[in-house]
């Protein structure tokens, strides 16, 4: 009578230590196959960080001077600041692709700056205060 009671516990028990057996085996596997070249290539996309070349867009000019912020704040953001996946446009082409990329300023702002990559150079699109709304007239 207890084994009857015991059993489904001993199975369900088995069931799990199979699962993550299974699925460490199919993380070595997929491991395996991933070539030095790909991973090269996959770092290769995304945001660079150190482009070549940063431009503005005329918004990205007026929101950054009536939000009082510098081009050595927005390349401090560029470096250091950290992604918002949630408000980046990434399901694209590669040249489209738009970075919502947010962190502090030296004078304490917390900024989110949209950056979009294209080969060696990173155009900056606009520059957003997260905490102060600023009266901009920029169209």
């Amino acid at each position: 009578m207890k084994m009857n009671k015991i059993l489904p516990y001993v199975l369900l028990v088995i069931l799990a230590v199979g699962a993550l057996v299974f699925k460490q085996c199919n993380a070595k596997e997929k491991q395996s196959h991933t070539s030095p070249k790909t991973s090269v290539v996959a770092q290769q996309r995304g945001l660079n960080r150190n482009p070549t070349q940063i431009l503005y867009s005329k918004h990205a000019r007026c929101r950054m001077s009536c939000r009082q912020v510098s081009e050595s704040e927005v390349i401090e953001i560029l470096k250091n600041g950290t992604i918002n996946y949630k408000k980046s446009q990434l399901q694209t082409s590669e040249c489209k692709k738009k970075y919502a990329v947010e962190g502090f300023s030296k004078d304490g702002q917390h900024l989110r700056i949209i950056f979009a990559p294209c080969n060696q150079k990173v155009t900056v699109v606009t520059c957003i205060d997260l905490e102060t709304d600023w009266s901009c007239d920029c169209k």
